[in-house]
């Protein structure tokens, strides 16, 4: 009875502690309206808005085995003579930096676990951010106002692509060191002023003695620190913003439906944070990664075969092989466009026309709206395209960046293969932006015959002339509502006397529009002005509450009852003729 009594006034103590607490912190912070706001947030359910969480996560990962290994790793770049326990490189003269990293994996406890857990969280951190980007391009996340949070999205991948080059380049091994060479060219062919960036970069001549302990602080640092300040930026956005839903039954521009962060979300968000934290583990533990001790330490008269970067900078590799040797003297200057073109310019061409893609839309959309609504790719033929564009024109230099180890296991020639990348180059991409925006259309013209007709059925009806007709059974109203409620912007027209600006803007704006509204979905359109219609029109009905008038349902409302058969303006079923 004693102890009972003892452990009460503890638990009460202890409430009274807490109570105390919050009502302090509350005074100076706004802990509980806060709280209260981020404990009831809701997040959509759809599996593809868990990408980003993916990115997150393993950014987590990638943070807590870093802290590890920057414990061991030395980034000096003295020349000692290896004396570890890995037999073929013993008495060989290696860099310290590359001592080190053959410490970690042969002689720290779990350092091998580590330094592979490491890097394959360093992939799927980087594929994850990729696939998210594309999941807001494809659905149309980007747009107002979530414009500002891709550029910061952006922004972090050109960051995290910087950061694994980085990493990749500290072990300070023979692939790592073809990289930086690499690298130095890609910089000694900036005109004017690329001799002087490779000097500062490098600390002199190639390969120096300063490059490793220069990235070793940019890569524990000063990447991870803005790469934490820019998470912390998107995620502050996403939440004050709200998030994007996929279109449905009381879903609108206004509210977010989905699971609340506690517990639902909590509970589902935590479970995957260690089921991708097991898999990475795993994946460390039974496949093989960056075997440095295979490669040896960096000796720059030493090529070695089938050299593959990591996927991330691929294309890259692959750029730089499909270029043609083309250099230019300007002035007793060498241009090397060789490297220029596919190095410089067209990475510098591709991020900068990523991060002005949304302002470019929003600019021939012409809206002021600020949709939360996703968009189905779909409905979007000209983007969608367009995507599909770049990721093929992505896949063919990621492929092309190893055509002598596809020449090999082929057995074809070398310079025949790196001729028909080539034209794929050319020419896939614009074959893969057709083939999508015709796919679309038809996808788009299926969609709306399921509205309008409905679902076909096993049965055929004869007619009494004895014609036959496939039978069709009404859609469920939540996948009807789905699919009529999609927008679909109208191209904009340049009036009388406009310049040349708005002439231009005319004509983007019909290529790209024109042919995203096909002529099936006319009669989902005639439902949709007709319902703005009577909401507009509609007169106020007496008989409500104190004599007041019942108000004009909403469009979203108008739609829903088109949508199930009833009247936009009275919410009555609509009795139709029967056929016979």
């Amino acid at each position: 009875m004693t102890h009972s009594r003892a452990r009460a006034a503890r638990r009460a103590a202890l409430r009274k502690a807490a109570e105390r607490g919050l009502r302090g912190a509350d005074d100076r912070l706004p802990v509980a309206a806060g709280g209260r706001f981020l404990l009831r947030k809701a997040f959509p359910e759809h599996w593809s808005f868990l990408l980003g969480e993916l990115a997150l996560y393993s950014f987590v990962v990638l943070l807590i085995t870093g802290v590890y290994l920057t414990l061991f790793f030395d980034p000096d770049m003295t020349q000692i003579r290896y004396q570890g326990p890995y037999e073929p490189m013993r008495g060989q003269l290696v860099s310290t930096a590359y001592d080190s990293a053959l410490r970690i994996s042969f002689e720290i406890r779990g350092g091998l676990l580590v330094r592979q857990i490491h890097h394959w969280s360093a992939l799927i951190f980087l594929a994850a951010i990729g696939v998210h980007m594309l999941r807001i391009f494809f659905t149309g996340a980007f747009r107002k106002p979530r414009d500002v949070n891709w550029l910061v999205g952006m922004t972090l991948f050109v960051l995290a692509l910087a950061e694994g080059f980085t990493g990749y380049s500290l072990p300070d091994d023979l692939l790592s060191g073809i990289g930086l060479r690499i690298a130095q060219g890609i910089m000694l062919s900036i005109p004017v002023v690329g001799t002087y960036v490779a000097l500062f970069v490098f600390g002199g001549q190639f390969p120096g003695h300063e490059i490793i302990e220069r990235l070793y602080p940019v890569h524990i640092l000063l990447l991870p620190g803005l790469l934490v300040a820019l998470v912390v930026v998107h995620l502050i956005l996403v939440v004050y913003l709200q998030h994007t839903q996929w279109s449905g039954p009381g879903r609108t521009d206004k509210n977010v439906v989905g699971h609340a962060m506690v517990p639902q979300f909590a509970a589902r968000s935590t479970g995957l944070f260690f089921t991708l934290a097991g898999i990475i583990t795993v994946l460390g533990a039974v496949a093989q990664i960056n075997p440095i001790w295979d490669y040896g330490p960096y000796e720059p008269s030493q090529v070695s075969t089938a050299a593959q970067p990591d996927w991330y900078v691929g294309f890259l590799e692959g750029s730089l092989r499909l270029m043609p040797p083309f250099e230019t003297n300007l002035f007793g200057h060498t241009v090397m466009w060789n490297v220029l073109v596919p190095a410089v310019i067209l990475p510098a061409l591709l991020f900068g026309l990523l991060y002005a893609y949304p302002f470019f839309e929003r600019w021939i959309t012409g809206g002021t709206e600020t949709p939360h609504v996703c968009d189905r790719p779909r409905n979007r033929p000209v983007r969608t395209g367009l995507g599909v564009a770049g990721v093929t024109f992505y896949a063919v230099l990621l492929l092309a960046g190893g055509n002598d180890v596809i020449a090999e296991a082929f057995g074809v020639s070398l310079n025949g293969l790196t001729w028909c990348f080539r034209g794929a180059l050319v020419l896939a991409p614009p074959l893969a932006f057709a083939l999508t925006k015709r796919l679309c259309l038809s996808l788009q013209k299926q969609d709306a015959e399921r509205v309008t007709h409905g679902e076909e059925t096993s049965r055929v009806r004869q007619s009494v002339e004895g014609t036959f007709s496939a039978d069709h059974e009404p859609l469920p109203r939540s996948e009807r509502f789905r699919l009529a409620a999609q927008r679909f912007p109208l191209p904009l027209e340049a009036g009388e006397g406009a310049g040349r600006i708005a002439r231009l803007r005319a004509a983007l704006s019909r290529w790209y529009y024109r042919d995203a509204v096909s002529p099936a979905w006319q009669a989902v359109d005639r439902h949709r002005e007709r319902a703005q219609a009577a909401v507009s029109g509609a007169r106020p009905r007496e008989g409500g509450p104190a004599g007041r008038p019942k108000p004009a349902p909403s469009p979203a409302r108008a739609v829903r009852r088109l949508v199930s058969g009833r009247s936009a303006r009275t919410g009555k079923r609509i009795r139709r003729p029967r056929r016979r």
